[in-house]
């Protein structure tokens, strides 16, 4: 199958090099794709009977946290299937006039990439319930009593959504995908194969033990774990001897203030501030992330999963509470009696 070129990326949180970088390391193909096995074999499976009977596969949908290979997996369904691929997100479509828009220009075959679907509209959620189960739009011109609908046919494409908070998709449109995969964090030892790939890529003379001080610290996501490299191999570049070794590894993280279980600067604020000033808590999301300055959203999304996953800290009826081992990583002592009978500080 001929190799498609690669879309680029809008990206809010990444310099143009950076995204391009990001690009560099992606695999192609499914059997480029290291870890997440499961969600690498059922795919494969669509994919093959869809081949066999000569039309588009069903339906998919991507969940799990950020930096899993989400888009990289609906960039390769795209390339084993010899396909275009049209990229957008759920909040970059307002209206359903956006929608129809898109889905109108699509060519038979051609796969519609949906990151943060659960992010559309609800107009355009409508919308694309019928585009995806019955292949048609109904474009409405005019307003009030004149109003008419207009029925358009469309060609067979596919849809592959993404999202990092599949409980918050509507049931009717989690249905029309007829298939759903989770994606999980990633081993060390996954984290390690893909530091080292990422490195033959980079030509980067990369260390067996520096690869799995990268990969220690890499919070199980391999966007992370490729980003480290990255400073790395900056750091081995600018102070080092350009060799990536143990040594540079360490300083270059200690530079970036990543520390031995992957925990940032922010990471290291949340859990300051639940121990600090809110004595182990509970206390409510919107007074945390106040306390350090970030949005809720950022809090809840970014830094907590991994904390609570690190068991740092613990979600409660009551509010956020950090857990003992956010003391001990802090080199704090936790109060006598523990933050149970903590009264609950702001609104959960």
């Amino acid at each position: 199958m001929s190799e498609p070129v690669e879309p680029a990326l809008t990206s809010t949180d990444s310099t143009p090099p950076e995204r391009t970088a990001e690009a560099a390391l992606r695999p192609r193909r499914l059997d480029e794709f290291v870890g997440q096995k499961v969600v690498r074999e059922q795919p494969s499976l669509v994919l093959d009977a869809a081949a066999g009977r000569g039309g588009p596969p069903e339906h998919v949908l991507l969940s799990g946290p950020p930096g899993l290979g989400k888009t990289t997996l609906a960039m390769i369904i795209a390339a084993e299937l010899s396909a275009p691929l049209r990229i957008t997100s759920g909040p970059a479509i307002q209206h359903a006039g956006d929608l129809a828009a898109i889905l109108s220009s699509l060519d038979e075959g051609e796969v519609l990439f949906l990151d943060e679907i659960h992010r559309l509209a609800r107009p355009a959620e409508e919308m694309l319930y019928i585009a995806m189960e019955d292949f048609r739009v109904d474009v409405v011109v005019g307003k009030g009593v004149g109003a008419t609908s207009i029925p358009l046919d469309l060609p067979p494409f596919t849809v592959v959504g993404a999202t990092t908070r599949a409980g918050l998709l509507p049931a009717p449109l989690r249905d029309r995908f007829g298939f759903i995969g989770h994606l999980d964090f990633y081993a060390p030892s996954e984290l390690r194969e893909v530091v080292h790939r990422s490195a033959d890529r980079l030509e980067i003379d990369l260390e067996e033990r520096a690869a799995e001080e990268i990969a220690s610290r890499s919070r199980g996501t391999p966007r992370i774990a490729n980003r480290l490299l990255r400073r790395v191999r900056d750091w081995a570049q600018v102070r080092g001897t350009g060799r990536l070794d143990i040594a540079a590894a360490k300083e270059a993280l200690r530079v970036y203030e990543v520390d031995e279980r992957g925990l940032d600067r922010l990471d290291r604020a949340v859990l300051s501030a639940l121990c600090g000033r809110f004595a182990g808590g509970p206390v409510g999301l919107s007074t945390l992330a106040v306390a350090v300055g970030e949005e809720t959203e950022t809090v809840e999304t970014m830094i907590e999963p991994y904390l609570v996953r690190e068991g740092f800290l613990l979600r409660t009826p009551r509010g956020r509470a950090a857990a003992p081992a956010a003391w001990t990583h802090l080199g704090l002592t936790p109060p006598e009696g523990g933050t149970d009978q903590a009264p609950m500080l702001g609104r959960f």
